[in-house]
């Protein structure tokens, strides 16, 4: 029948491969009470109403909330070179349980990954064993910042940019000249930096002039905030000056949300991510736990995650991400200036920061804190690594990607519950407020959380094809 412009009225599809029902979905405008359709691994409808409705595959949530598959854009999966202590089988397993459906590694493997050349054979090699899909950001570093004017769009995500190093992270680039080239060429080509935003020369100098920590008591002294602000500053004045679209990592101090919502609000091209682990503890953590959560940048004061809160609740917060770098108990259990930084965190991150919510704002409503998730996992970074198209949200024409969600599940997450293959988390012990039952991949579960645990085929994809060609 013809609507009034004279074109074909479509007639509602009644069969569908797939039916979530009875799940409160959120969207990007908001939750409601729908039914979701799914064809040929893509949202073909939201559904009021499923009278009449039939379909190959039924999945009845029962008021569970369907989140988008969420995107982790900062893992450091390991391969190559790594794989000891943590690899893409594992390691995806960790991001399904998590609800994770797309993650971006990290380049600062062995061998790094800083020629655009190498990502398709990098690929390659992961293909047939990610429950995951997946994209790479690009490294570089003082004898390759020529790499940067052949990157396609489709070859990686960003360049990653280390601005101080550490022990898996030799390749350092902080003298101005090669921040200025590396700025006008990523400005140039249209590409995003990220960085890890401190200067090492600010720790040089205090290590020159100070004995090495002994103690964890010491550590934050050692890795001060001064180091994140002065580099903070920089890049926004090289931004200022190459209109570059650059995204700061695992901010953690509340001076550096205070310049990076200035420079933002100023129309700057600035971003930025807060950490699942920098929301959840403060440096006496550290002080308690020592090595179970050293971390680069490291765990500030109770002031700056009170800001760091503050900063994600007003919308300041681009991203959230795990920076999810697994170690080994022995490595970690070296003395302090042996024990590397980093611990695992993909699969916590979503359950830990909405813990986190619950307990700071227990009236809030559940829909409410469920869509800064959403926002900040799934839309957000989509949006700012070009993957939009397809990821992100739940919407027509998206690809079939879910996490469901049991926010009223508290339970204790404990050793064997751990995915990654190092085997611990910081935050066994702790009680969640909430449960990823089952997450969904193109249409495929990857993880049964409730009549498992069980786990899906690894044919998780590279999105090379989500980025056109400059």
């Amino acid at each position: 029948m013809p609507d009034r412009s004279g074109q074909a009225t479509p007639v509602p599809r009644q069969h569908h491969d797939l039916l979530l029902t009875n799940g409160r979905v959120v969207t990007s405008d908001g939750v409601r009470t729908a039914a979701v359709a799914v064809d040929n691994g893509t949202v073909t409808a939201l559904l009021d109403d499923v009278d009449g409705v039939t379909a190959d595959s039924f999945l009845d949530v029962r008021g569970r909330y369907v989140l988008p598959g969420l995107i982790d854009s900062h893992v450091h999966f390991r391969t190559p070179g790594l794989t000891y202590k943590e690899d893409w089988a594992h390691g995806s397993r960790a991001a399904a349980a998590g609800g994770v459906t797309t993650v971006f590694d990290m380049p600062n493997t062995r061998p790094a990954l800083t020629d655009p050349a190498e990502v398709a054979g990098r690929a390659a090699a992961i293909a047939g064993s990610s429950l995951v899909d997946f994209r790479f950001h690009l490294g570089t570093s003082s004898q390759g910042l020529a790499t940067i004017d052949d990157l396609r769009p489709r070859d990686a995500v960003s360049v990653k940019i280390f601005m101080a190093g550490h022990h898996t992270a030799p390749n350092v680039l902080g003298g101005q000249k090669e921040l200025e080239y590396a700025f006008a060429a990523a400005a140039e080509r249209g590409v995003r930096l990220v960085l890890h935003a401190e200067d090492q020369a600010v720790f040089a100098l205090l290590d020159a002039a100070n004995p090495a920590p002994t103690t964890y008591v010491g550590l934050e002294p050692a890795r001060p905030r001064s180091g994140g602000i002065v580099a903070v500053a920089r890049v926004i004045e090289l931004v200022r000056r190459f209109n570059t679209k650059a995204h700061i990592l695992h901010v953690s101090s509340l001076e550096e949300v205070a310049l990076l919502v200035a420079a933002r609000r100023t129309g700057l091209p600035v971003t930025f991510e807060v950490t699942g682990h920098h929301l959840s503890f403060t440096a006496a953590d550290t002080e308690r736990l020592g090595a179970r959560i050293r971390l680069s940048p490291a765990i500030r004061s109770a002031a700056d995650r009170e800001a760091l809160w503050h900063a994600l609740h007003a919308g300041d917060v681009d991203t959230l991400g795990s920076d999810h770098a697994p170690h080994t108990i022995e490595e970690k259990l070296r003395p302090l200036p042996d024990a590397p930084p980093g611990i695992p965190g993909v699969q916590e991150l979503a359950t830990a920061v909405f813990t986190g919510m619950r307990r700071r704002e227990p009236e809030t409503p559940v829909d409410q804190h469920l869509m800064i998730l959403a926002r900040h996992l799934a839309q957000r970074p989509a949006e700012l690594f070009g993957i939009s198209a397809r990821k992100g949200t739940i919407a027509t024409g998206m690809d079939a990607d879910f996490a469901v969600f049991d926010a009223h599940h508290p339970w204790m997450f404990g050793e064997r519950d751990v995915q990654s293959k190092a085997g611990w988390s910081a935050y066994e012990g702790w009680t969640m407020a909430g449960r990823i039952v089952t997450t969904i991949r193109r249409a495929r579960v990857i993880w049964d959380g409730e009549n498992g645990p069980g786990f899906g085929d690894p044919d998780g994809v590279w999105l090379d094809a989500a980025m056109p060609d400059c």
